[in-house]
């Protein structure tokens, strides 16, 4: 089964940053697709994720905030 990451963020946050970083180095290694939303984008968005941003979605359900947990993230990947 592909998986697909994406990374709720905003402009301007450095864990945020951090994330992607983390999620694209083990996406890259695992060669699963990934991409990154800004929360602020969307009045939706902002309400459900802004004050937890970074937020880590795997296939669509939260998987995590704040930080990759990266050996768990590898684990939902394989």
């Amino acid at each position: 089964m592909a998986h697909e990451v994406t990374v709720m963020s905003r402009v301007g946050c450095h864990l945020c940053e951090v994330a992607e970083a983390d999620v694209a180095r083990i996406c890259g290694e695992l060669g699963v697709s990934w991409g990154a939303e800004d929360v602020d984008t969307d009045p939706e968005w902002r309400a459900e994720y802004g004050d937890r941003v970074p937020v880590i979605l795997v296939d669509g359900a939260e998987h995590g905030y704040w930080r990759v947990e990266e050996d768990r993230l590898r684990k939902a990947l394989a």
